[in-house]
């Protein structure tokens, strides 16, 4: 399926204010840029950079007064995505170099204290991706989803005790039960087709059977036609802006429509 998808952003500042954005999607697995349009009001340099997960982020000033950011995108989207459950649990010392970043805990995702929630949670699943599935579903059925009930300090571990977040929340705790059993997993932001209410939203990758998979806890059954914008350890590494300032964001808008 082909997808027009973007957002708007709009801030106010009363000084000049570094900033770096995480707004393009770029071409790959599952979907491909056909074209891209990216507004900035008013007009002010941009330095685009590629960070280490491969993002592509635009570093700018923001100028003193309102400021506006639109990028809307035409991508050409996969209306499934991979399912393999007999794909394997790959060892460790098999495991591709790139990939052994996501194996460890970080800001968000607290793997390390997570360990015995896990096997739990898994039960008797055969290691792999039958092992992620489990923890995707066990995720979806046992946290409630609700928006206000957590913060951008909440992570995986409150989220385990409250039992309740939104879609951020829910993909922490997946990847971090998945790290815990020695699984590589990456947090992914973008668009989701029909996602409802719309926004931005947050998912999770696993590495077993040799490659990458998606799962996603807030929906209950696979879906397709996403747009990926950015992949990182956490949200922390994510974030679709930084700012290195005082600067209040006034409105944000986005859309997901078929072409």
């Amino acid at each position: 399926m082909r997808l027009q998808a973007g957002c708007q952003l709009s801030y106010e500042t009363n000084a000049p204010t570094p900033l770096i954005f995480m707004l393009r999607p770029r071409s790959g697995s599952g979907q491909w840029v056909a074209s891209e349009e990216y507004l900035l009001m008013p007009s002010v340099p941009v330095v685009e950079y590629t960070d280490g997960y491969g993002n592509l982020c635009q570093r700018l000033v923001v100028p003193p007064g309102r400021f506006e950011a639109r990028i809307s995108a035409c991508v050409e989207t996969a209306d499934t995505i991979d399912v393999d459950p007999t794909a394997p649990y790959v060892p460790v010392e098999l495991l591709p170099e790139n990939t052994l970043q996501f194996l460890l805990p970080s800001r968000y995702c607290q793997s390390d204290l997570l360990g015995n929630l896990a096997i739990d949670v898994v039960g008797n699943a055969v290691p792999g991706y039958a092992q992620v599935e489990a923890i995707r579903n066990w995720v979806h059925e046992n946290i409630k989803y609700e928006y206000g009930t957590s913060n951008a300090s909440t992570s995986a571990v409150d989220t385990a005790e409250s039992r309740i977040g939104v879609c951020r929340d829910f993909t922490h705790l997946g990847i971090s039960l998945c790290r815990s059993l020695n699984i590589p997993a990456r947090m992914v932001v973008g668009y989701l087709y029909q996602l409802d209410p719309m926004d931005l939203h947050a998912w999770f990758e696993a590495y077993v059977g040799d490659r990458w998979y998606t799962f996603d806890s807030t929906q209950n059954q696979p879906r397709g036609n996403r747009i990926t914008i950015a992949y990182g350890r956490d949200a922390a590494d994510v974030a679709l802006s930084t700012q290195f300032g005082a600067m209040q964001l006034l409105d944000m808008k986005v859309w997901v429509d078929e072409v």
